[in-house]
């Protein structure tokens, strides 16, 4: 039992590792859009997708242990870690405060995302707009007169229309 609290308390700390590097990137990745250094952000991409998968192995990998636990201890469903902290209270600070730490890392990288999400929106339905003018330029393509409005063109006659 101590061995798979053990492991399971090491994927902790893994977890809020990972998870406080995937925080760095962010921070990285919002100075890169400020400065439109569309390289730096691709390179910065792949870091975090390589960290998302990091931080997927290590959950997988924390919720065997807890299941193990769990069925060690004869718990009917994936306990918690506050209720694992209430089974064992020698390790009830040590599962508390990790579980705290890590809580607070995944918030911080909660507001960095949501501010990356709205700024992404934001771009995104620029653009949508840009492409809308230019597709309703395209489609009335013709000789504009000095006011912007476009001309229609005099219809063409037999001649010039074999010719």
């Amino acid at each position: 039992m101590s061995r798979q609290l053990a492991e399971l308390e090491q994927v902790l700390r893994l977890l809020i590792t990972e998870h406080g590097k995937l925080l760095t990137q962010l921070d990285a990745q919002q100075d890169a859009m400020r400065a439109f250094r569309t390289d730096r952000i691709e390179d910065i991409t792949t870091l975090q997708e390589a960290t998302r998968l990091r931080i997927g192995t290590l959950d997988n990998k924390r919720r065997v242990l807890v299941l193990q636990i769990a069925r060690l201890i004869r718990l009917p469903d994936e306990p918690t870690l506050a209720k694992l902290a209430e089974v064992f209270p020698q390790r009830r600070t040590v599962l508390i405060g990790l579980r705290d730490e890590l809580r607070d890392v995944m918030l911080k990288i909660q507001s960095r995302t949501s501010i990356a999400a709205r700024l992404a929106g934001t771009v995104l339905g620029h653009l949508n707009t840009a492409v809308r003018l230019l597709a309703g330029a395209v489609e009335q393509a013709g000789v504009y007169t000095k006011h912007g409005t476009p001309r229609v063109a005099p219809r063409i006659g037999a001649m010039e229309a074999v010719g």
